[in-house]
């Protein structure tokens, strides 16, 4: 399968999503791994969590444009970054879907989720009451996916644990459009930060992406 979709953000910053369709030996014969990654793999099989990481993995390379070996690390945040190459990343994943984000100038953060009634029995766990009320009835499961989307990728972006979703990280009312914009604020002590968040639908599922 080749890139399901892609997008350029600006000139230094895009994001696509893989549709997954291969097996696990299909996508592990593209990629060219450490003895590190190869032993972390071994864990990961037969699971769908191992399809996604092979999936994240050949996309970032599919972005990249190179077949050589990429030296991708995970900081003490959980934060994926690249060692060698000058390029902030951001991977997330969903089903049958992979999502990579890549820039060269800013941090980036994205997330993908497939909708699904579910979302509403959590909305509490991540929304606030302010945000709650202006969720429309006629949209509400894609509005809240929205909301989930734009706060997974804006604690993506910032990089640091200990963010709540719905203490630290608030949104603009917003109407629900399938491929918008959404203000968000993550205020935690002294740091005050404001994110412009994208979000797009794309065929059942949500993504958001935002640019630091």
């Amino acid at each position: 399968m080749a890139i399901a979709y892609r997008q350029q953000v600006d000139e230094d910053t895009e994001f696509a999503l893989w549709r997954i369709e291969e097996t696990a030996d299909e996508l592990y014969r593209q990629l060219q791994l450490d003895d590190e990654e190869k032993a972390f793999t071994k864990k990961l099989s037969k699971s769908k969590r191992y399809l996604h990481w092979l999936g994240t993995r050949v996309l970032l390379r599919k972005l990249l444009r190179t077949d050589e070996y990429i030296d991708c690390k995970v900081d003490a945040h959980g934060k994926p970054y690249l060692v060698s190459l000058p390029y902030h990343i951001s991977l997330s994943h969903s089903f049958d879907y992979a999502a990579v984000m890549i820039s060269k100038t800013s941090p980036v953060g994205i997330d993908i989720e497939q909708i699904k009634e579910k979302v509403e029995r959590i909305a509490g766990k991540f929304m606030r009451a302010e945000e709650m009320a202006f969720i429309s009835e006629d949209k509400k499961i894609e509005q809240l996916y929205v909301c989930w989307c734009a706060k997974e990728a804006v604690y993506k972006c910032y990089g640091q644990k200990e963010v709540s979703f719905a203490d630290h990280i608030s949104l603009s009312p917003f109407t629900f459009q399938h491929h918008d914009v959404v203000q968000a604020r993550l205020h935690k002590s002294d740091i005050n930060l404001k994110y412009e968040v994208n979000y797009l639908q794309y065929e059942d599922y949500m993504i958001g992406y935002v640019k630091g």
